[in-house]
């Protein structure tokens, strides 16, 4: 049955990964592509509907796959299939921290914890750097590397909200100016996602 599928891979999802939703991301794509669930590009959407909901990444993205899969058998079943995803992602890693929580204090201080801790800082960045590229990969090239996605005006409209969000990291800008950038942007890009340049 899709409800125990998609309990079972979440929770397997949420068992192997360290490091929170971003860490997930790689783990997420590979699994729901492989079960065919979702297109790669609408993962690239759910991906982009979870960022902008509040709440974290990982219970977003595993609520709206449930969601997704379980709508099939109405809306009971939709709201069965999000329960499902989000408990199977969330209870690996409630158990592992009552688990952890017992023993941590006692042994924190231990040479062999601390290596294990630190050692695990530089995977999770990698983690999260594979998300990165296979969604710029997914969202910049999405039928292989070609000069042609410079044609494209969703590039540039791209390009110029990077150019926002690089400005806030280094720059202290006031709110309304950034607000401001950002709806110019968006209309922009709401007339010419699309057309060619």
């Amino acid at each position: 049955m899709i409800f125990l599928t998609v309990f079972l891979t979440m929770f397997k999802i949420g068992l192997f990964t360290v490091g929170g939703g971003y860490a997930m991301l790689p783990f997420i794509q590979a699994e729901v592509l492989a079960h065919g669930w979702l297109s790669e590009e609408a993962i690239i959407n759910f991906i982009a509907v979870s960022e902008s909901t509040p709440g974290p990444f990982a219970i977003n993205i595993a609520t709206y796959i449930g969601s997704h899969l379980g709508s099939e058998y109405g809306v009971w079943g939709s709201l069965f299939g999000s329960t499902c995803a989000t408990l199977g992602v969330v209870l690996p890693s409630f158990i592992i921290i009552l688990i952890v929580a017992q023993f941590y204090e006692k042994f924190k201080t231990n040479k062999y914890v601390k290596g294990v801790m630190s050692g695990l800082r530089p995977a999770v960045v990698g983690l999260i750097g594979a998300a990165i590229i296979s969604m710029l990969i997914t969202v910049f090239f999405p039928e292989g590397i070609a000069l042609s996605v410079f044609k494209d005006m969703s590039f540039y409209i791209t390009l110029g909200t990077a150019a926002v969000m690089t400005l806030l990291a280094f720059k202290k800008v006031h709110p309304i100016i950034i607000i401001g950038i950002s709806a110019v942007i968006g209309i922009v890009a709401g007339y010419t996602i699309g057309l060619p340049v």
